[in-house]
């Protein structure tokens, strides 16, 4: 593995970055401490810094030269809201915040390539470092792109990583397309007509309308879906009644759908109206389906995807990158950004830690072993794309 020795000089500070980090998470466009944590060590590494962007969000920026080339590299900073079950030192001081998704480490990865490319300043053009408030959820990365990132830091590609607890560390895994599905969720609040548990036949039972919704909604996937795609949907809640033997006046169902194209996102959006409203009327029930999409799937660039996995290749070798990794049914807001700009999102294994688990466990913490890894990688992506051309 061919870390890059001057990024493993200073992986203590990385760990103790991180771990400052872990120990202080913040909710999407709160993420106040973290940004200014940013800033202020960009500023020392002698980046031109510009904070305030989608609220909470920072870039930093270091230009080589008069070449008007520049690259994109992302990183996301806030946490999950939920409680974390470690007892180390470093656990979450925030009560019911935690960095259960690596968060943490991605902030620190791409600070540390900073701090490298500052200290060695081997490109030529620019390199613009976005550091992402929101992405759980939020949608900073929207945000971001539409008050002008890509305007203000004009990008020829953008990338981002993300780590992934299943795959070893020293892998990497990227493909070109889509690699992250779209994400949309819906409500379906069911009006029945309320009555005794023991007389149901003075009532309608909006609990029964509801289950046979449940069950007709995954005939969308099986029979409205075509087999060459792949969609979910999935119903995670439903909230009805008080009482043993009251039938409630209404019912409410919630839940996720995803697919990998904005087509299939549409068409389960209009059969899960379709399918509400037909099952309500026959069952003598009203009903009201709100279905909301919130990220696009994300589609990586096949160049940029092909570009990034050559880098990682270089630094690991070949049989460490898999160039058709997973498609993931999960979403990433990162997707606003390759929709404006070229670009790739890359998975970094960090797994083969004892006691590990997956993101969004509130056991989670980030390797820091993998910490010089990931810098190298953005380092290296850098120097390859923006290398200084050749003079006589």
């Amino acid at each position: 593995m061919k870390i890059e020795p001057r990024i493993a000089a200073f992986h203590a500070d990385l760990t103790t970055w991180r771990r400052d980090i872990h120990a202080h998470p913040e909710l999407g466009f709160e993420e106040t401490r973290t940004s200014a944590v940013v800033a202020e060590k960009l500023k020392s590494f002698g980046c031109e810094v510009v904070t305030g962007i989608a609220k909470t969000g920072v870039v930093g920026t270091i230009r080589v030269g008069n070449s008007p080339r520049a690259v994109g590299l992302r990183a996301d900073m806030d946490c999950l809201p939920m409680d974390e079950l470690n007892d180390f030192e470093h656990r979450s001081q925030n009560k019911g915040r935690m960095h259960a998704c690596g968060h943490d480490g991605h902030t620190t990865m791409l600070l540390g390539a900073a701090k490298y490319l500052a200290e060695t300043r081997n490109f030529e053009g620019a390199v613009h470092f976005f550091f992402q408030p929101a992405e759980e959820g939020g949608g900073g990365g929207k945000v971001m792109v539409d008050e002008g990132l890509f305007q203000k830091f004009p990008c020829e590609a953008v990338f981002g990583m993300h780590n992934r607890p299943s795959v070893p560390a020293g892998h990497f895994a990227v493909r070109g397309g889509p690699q992250m599905a779209a994400a949309g969720m819906f409500d379906i609040k069911i009006t029945g007509k309320g009555a005794h548990g023991a007389r149901p036949e003075s009532g309608i039972d909006p609990v029964v309308v509801g289950g046979h919704i449940i069950t007709a909604l995954q005939s969308i996937v099986a029979r409205n879906v075509s087999p060459h795609d792949t969609a979910v949907i999935s119903v995670t809640q439903m909230h009805a009644g008080d009482a043993y033997n009251v039938i409630p006046e209404s019912a409410v169902l919630r839940g996720t759908i995803r697919a990998f194209k904005m087509e299939v996102m549409e068409l389960m959006k209009a059969n899960i109206e379709r399918i509400s409203r037909g099952i309500a009327e026959g069952l003598g029930a009203e009903v009201e389906p709100k279905v909301r999409f919130s990220y696009p799937p994300l589609v990586n660039n096949h160049d940029e995807a092909r570009f990034a996995a050559d880098i990682a290749a270089g630094i690991v070798g070949e049989e460490n990158v898999d160039r058709n990794g997973p498609m993931v049914m999960a979403s990433e807001d990162f997707s606003y950004m390759l929709n404006a700009c070229p670009g790739a999102f890359v998975f970094i294994g960090q797994g083969g830690v004892e006691g590990g688990c997956e993101v969004h466990n509130p056991k989670y913490d980030f390797n820091d072993r993998i910490l010089p890894l990931g810098s190298t990688f953005f380092a290296r992506l850098v120097e390859t794309r923006l290398k200084p051309a050749a003079r006589d």
